[in-house]
């Protein structure tokens, strides 16, 4: 609120695929975009992205963390692993997609996708969100894509 009185535009950033993601966790971080009328404000990627373990990833010291991993992949640039929960996984792939798919699209659309795809994974209705205030539409990069993630399969194949 405080930003917006004073036309300060926020770009927040996520990395809300982790292997401590739960789905009540991500329904969580929807329902507070929605609350807070960001939905404009937010990339669609950026609900999408998983987080990446590098090489020296201090990550790579907690007890169990080593269990979920896989060998080292130099294509990736770090370690790819697999969330507890296959559900989370399939969500994250889902959501990846709708990003990709809703590119063109208004973020305050692919917001209402991303949101009909993770109650649906959550095996719940979705709240409707119609007559809900999206935000305002904020400047936008051109680049969407963000250090912090795993490369997607598209821009995999472009190296």
């Amino acid at each position: 609120m405080l930003c917006r009185v004073n036309g300060i535009s926020l770009a927040p950033t996520f990395v809300p695929f982790t292997p401590w993601t739960t789905l009540d966790g991500y329904l969580d971080l929807l329902r507070e975009l929605a609350r807070l009328n960001l939905q404009e404000a937010v990339p669609p990627v950026q609900l999408a992205i998983r987080l990446l373990v590098p090489q020296g990833s201090y990550l790579l010291h907690l007890p169990g963390f080593a269990e979920i991993l896989e060998p080292f992949d130099p294509k990736l640039l770090g370690y790819p692993w697999r969330h507890a929960d296959a559900s989370v996984d399939a969500l994250q792939h889902e959501v990846q997609a709708a990003a990709m798919r809703t590119a063109s699209a208004s973020r305050a659309e692919a917001f209402r996708e991303i949101w009909r795809l993770a109650h649906a994974a959550a095996g719940r209705a979705a709240p409707s969100l119609d007559g809900a205030d999206p935000g305002r539409p904020v400047p936008r990069l051109s680049e969407p894509w963000y250090c912090c993630a795993e490369p997607t399969n598209q821009q995999l194949q472009s190296f």
